[in-house]
């Protein structure tokens, strides 16, 4: 990748719009990102302690824990001490910028994957529940989970690519609170239509491509639900997949605004990201610990044997 760039940092103004806020905005976001790292932690806790638990549904739901971690990891730092006091803490390397929306881009192409995968297990066990121990073998489930990983790669390699090939030659004030496509774009000294071009095609395409195969998984699975001749098994059929369901809806919801906002307000826009990047994280540990008894049980009896350990 050629880098024709006179400049070597740049400067985050923060969240459009929220001047004098940034106090107030500081402990919400703190809050927000401590329970997410908790929450989280305490699924990976609960699913790895669990010998009931190794199977390749919480396989992946232990891949999308980790995601969650890391996720929020890549804006939230730097966003925190950016509130916390001004001055230094608003300046980011060159290569910093290039960094974050590199694994901003992948963390979040795999991420989507990951959920497409998910989908996948759950059309397999509800539609073919006598193969499925047969199709979701352990080197299926890491086979996808690489491929997973390698769009993502493929996908946060290219916006990369185009977006730093650019020469950043005069101004370097980034009107967001991170790097992102978009906001990094307006600063080049060189024409940047392709560049956007791309962005909004590969991000518009690869986001719709995996929706489409969550709906078509979950098309399926309705399908075979309603053929279910007794409630109690259709009860426990919607069960397994209700959870993992609206996960979804909280992780593509901002998503899809975000690709469709055609005048963005920079407050509205920058209130959308800050929902896919901090609260979808924390929603999902919600969601997986307080709505699923298999983990909620795992968890009881972690903290069951820690009391018992601290009152030996």
């Amino acid at each position: 990748m050629t880098n024709h760039t006179l400049l070597n940092e740049f400067i985050l103004r923060g969240i459009p719009q929220t001047e004098g806020l940034e106090a107030v905005l500081c402990a919400i976001f703190s809050f927000i990102y401590f329970f997410t790292l908790l929450g989280n932690l305490l699924i990976l806790i609960a699913i790895v302690s669990s010998s009931t638990l190794h199977t390749s549904m919480y396989f992946f739901l232990g891949l999308l824990s980790i995601f969650d971690i890391l996720f929020p990891f890549v804006t939230c730092p730097k966003m925190l001490l950016y509130l916390r006091n001004t001055g230094q803490s608003q300046v980011i390397s060159y290569k910093g910028c290039a960094s974050q929306l590199f694994f901003y881009h992948f963390l979040g192409s795999a991420e989507g994957c990951l959920y497409s995968v998910m989908s996948y297990d759950r059309f397999v066990a509800i539609c073919h529940p006598l193969r499925y121990m047969l199709i979701m073998k352990p080197g299926v489930c890491v086979g996808l989970v690489v491929v997973a990983g390698l769009v993502g790669c493929l996908q946060a390699t290219i916006l990369t690519s185009f977006t730093f090939q650019l020469s950043y030659c005069g101004p370097n004030q980034v009107d967001y609170f991170f790097c992102d496509i978009p906001a990094v774009l307006p600063l080049a000294c060189t024409d940047s239509a392709l560049a956007q071009r791309v962005g909004s095609i590969n991000v518009g395409f690869l986001a719709l491509t995996l929706l489409f195969s969550v709906c078509v998984c979950y098309t399926r699975i309705g399908i075979a639900i309603l053929r279910i001749s007794s409630a109690e098994g259709r009860q426990k059929a919607f069960s397994t997949c209700s959870v993992h369901l609206i996960a979804i809806l909280c992780a593509y919801g901002p998503v899809i605004i975000i690709c469709l906002k055609s005048t963005p307000n920079p407050l509205l826009g920058a209130m959308v990201q800050i929902l896919n990047n901090v609260f979808s994280p924390m929603l999902n540990s919600l969601i997986y610990s307080l709505r699923n008894k298999e983990v909620k049980s795992s968890l009881k009896r972690v903290f069951q044997n820690i009391l018992l350990t601290v009152c030996e």
